[in-house]
């Protein structure tokens, strides 16, 4: 089928008459026998990546978004009139709303992230339930791609402590280079075997299994800032929050992604988030 996609291009001269029989020979030959090697693709190599992706899609969220919510309490629908007021003239409602976590008012609003992670960032991330919508890349119906995760150098690998008081410290050269090669090694031999067995005929829903979670997925995932500031607060270490978190570094580098962008939406907010101990409302 190879030779004939070549030669595709070359039939266009004769669009208005019959080619000449040289041309129906040549493409009519290949179907007589198996595929030649050089028809067959080869299997995508294994790719090794350290980061994680987070691209804002879209968004409707603004400070003014809170204002307007929070106002109707006692302006009725004289409250529409924050929509086109400088919200900078009522951040200390803002922080007022945080302070006492009267949290509605910080619902009105939507943002939608494509995120690109290991599988196991995604099975932490989607116990978060209440304020959240996923929807991710399916095993099922495609060919996943051989992507795997490596931790960087700058990702710490020891942890020191008994549980519920540990932390983590920089793991040495030779920690290092075993994780590597370790974490390399299997992946190679679990995405031939993934190969092996659609090449065979398995359905791509069996043949997954073999993967394992530090593949590479993709997802959409929407929230309001009520519900992103609770992520957070579990997901995120900050020297402003009241209560210390232990996040996954992993999920973590999403949720500092996150943030970097709702920031820019939502300036006074997110300033508000800090200034109460990085708290949900």
């Amino acid at each position: 089928m190879g030779e004939l996609h070549e030669r595709l291009p070359e039939t266009a001269a004769y669009m208005h008459g019959p080619p000449p029989r040289k041309v129906v020979a040549a493409r009519a030959k290949p179907l007589e026998g198996p595929p030649s090697v050089t028809d067959t693709p080869e299997p995508a190599k294994p790719h090794f990546r350290s980061d994680v992706t987070v691209e804002l899609v879209k968004s409707d969220a603004r400070d003014a978004d809170v204002l307007f919510a929070a106002r109707v309490s006692t302006a009725g629908e004289q409250s529409l009139e924050e929509v086109t007021k400088d919200p900078e003239r009522s951040k200390g409602l803002i922080n007022y709303l945080m302070r006492d976590r009267h949290g509605s008012p910080f619902e009105h609003n939507s943002m939608t992230f494509f995120v690109s992670a290991p599988i196991f960032v995604f099975r932490e991330f989607m116990r978060h339930r209440v304020g959240w919508s996923y929807n991710e890349e399916s095993g099922r119906y495609r060919e996943l791609e051989p992507v795997f995760y490596v931790p960087g150098t700058s990702r710490k690998l020891v942890q020191q402590g008994r549980p519920g008081k540990y932390e983590f410290v920089q793991g040495t050269e030779e920690q290092y280079d075993v994780t590597t090669r370790a974490m390399e090694e299997s992946y190679r031999a679990s995405y031939e075997a993934y190969q092996e067995m659609l090449a065979k005929g398995v359905a791509r829903e069996v043949a997954r299994a073999v993967l394992p979670v530090g593949l590479f997925s993709s997802m959409y995932a929407t929230c309001n800032a009520r519900s992103l500031m609770h992520f957070l607060g579990l997901r995120t270490q900050h020297e402003l929050a009241k209560v210390p978190s232990f996040p996954q570094r992993e999920i973590e580098m999403v949720g500092e992604q996150m943030e970097t962008h709702w920031q820019q939406l939502m300036p006074l907010t997110h300033a508000a988030f800090n200034k109460n101990g990085r708290v949900a409302p």
